[in-house]
């Protein structure tokens, strides 16, 4: 709004349900109209981000629920690293069955290959449009449909 108010952005989309004053609504969507460069910063590896890229979904069995953890895809004692290609998500009786084991030594394939999201912005983003929270801001971000 504080942008808005000094002419450094205009509204695109706005919520027709919230009014801020008399006769203006609340913004959703804005646009500057000045590009300023933000320095990159890397989405952190934390668990709460792993379980939203996984969907909260377990990688070997597709369960959906509160019993899920994180998983080294190459475990830990056989040298594996800390890292966005390295973690996924799995409920604890496919964990516990997996082991010290690789996926493919387990016979257990993973649903999907764990990646780095592409960047903080689309993450966040995809994750509010698929909440339903924002639908209108599916039209700006780039690569959703």
């Amino acid at each position: 709004m504080v942008m808005m108010l000094k002419g450094k952005a205009e509204s695109l989309e706005e919520d027709s349900t919230r009014m801020i004053r008399q006769n203006t609504m609340l913004p959703t969507v804005i646009r500057l109209r000045q590009f300023v460069q933000v320095p990159f910063r890397e989405l952190p590896l934390t668990r709460k981000n792993i379980l939203q890229r996984d969907g909260n979904c377990c990688q070997y069995c597709g369960y959906k629920g509160d019993k899920l953890s994180i998983d080294h895809v190459i475990p830990r004692s056989r040298g594996g690293l800390n890292t966005w290609e390295n973690i996924t998500t799995a409920c604890l009786p496919c964990n516990l069955m997996k082991g010290n084991r690789t996926p493919i030594e387990a016979k257990m394939p993973l649903a999907r290959e764990p990646r780095r999201p592409l960047s903080n912005l689309s993450f966040e983003a995809t994750k509010q449009i698929h909440s339903g929270r924002h639908k209108e801001w599916s039209k700006y971000v780039i690569g959703w449909s």
